[in-house]
């Protein structure tokens, strides 16, 4: 059994936590525009933005950590880009909820609800997959399950684009539409980058 010097590391798993549970908040929040009218979703938006904020506080607070701390609980590099990935997360919903808000579009293709329940339950997954870093133990179902959704997500994303451009009778609507598809695409890349992130962490350590 190999030995490896270990410090608590409690600030970085806590924040990590904390920042996965600020990832379920923020796709549910999501979620609420779907059904909302116009002055709704000017609100919703407006709450993602507080809870990026918040994101960027806790991302902050990891990268302070990390820069004055000599023996991290696993390699410097990975927490980094967990804590960025996860970030990222958040800052794609975040965008594609103001982006939904800002356009005003009346009615969104369904397609895009099927976008946010794959970042919902990806949220899910990360959110409970996040305090299992301490022991680095059952985790594997958890990347598998999110690299499912992200191919699932890939194929939702490419009807999408696919249906818009075939009922293009309003160019400009479909440019509007096609960047928040795009950008829902890229938070369910975020939460498989975190994954993969995850993977290579427990393989690094095993």
């Amino acid at each position: 059994m190999r030995f490896r010097m270990t410090p608590s590391g409690s600030t970085f798993f806590d924040l990590l936590a904390l920042l996965a549970k600020e990832l379920v908040v923020g796709a549910n929040e999501l979620a609420q525009v779907l059904g909302a009218d116009v002055v709704a979703r000017r609100l919703h938006a407006e709450r993602m933005k507080e809870m990026e904020h918040s994101a960027d506080e806790a991302t902050h607070a990891i990268m302070q950590q990390l820069n004055k701390t000599f023996v991290t609980p696993f390699d410097r590099d990975d927490i980094y880009v967990l804590a960025s990935s996860l970030d990222d997360c958040m800052d794609y919903m975040e965008e594609a909820a103001d982006l939904i808000a800002l356009y005003e579009i009346e009615h969104l293709p369904a397609g895009v609800g099927d976008q946010i329940s794959v970042l919902q339950r990806a949220a899910e997954l990360t959110a409970e997959a996040m305090p299992r870093l301490r022991s680095l133990g059952d985790l594997s179902e958890y990347w598998v399950e999110v690299n499912r959704l992200e191919n699932h997500a890939d194929r939702t994303h490419r009807r999408l684009v696919a249906e818009l451009y075939a009922d293009a009778q309003d160019a400009i609507l479909v440019m509007k539409l096609k960047e928040i598809v795009d950008t829902l695409e890229k938070a369910a890349d975020a939460f498989e980058k975190v994954a993969n992130t995850v993977e290579t962490v427990a393989l690094k350590e095993s």
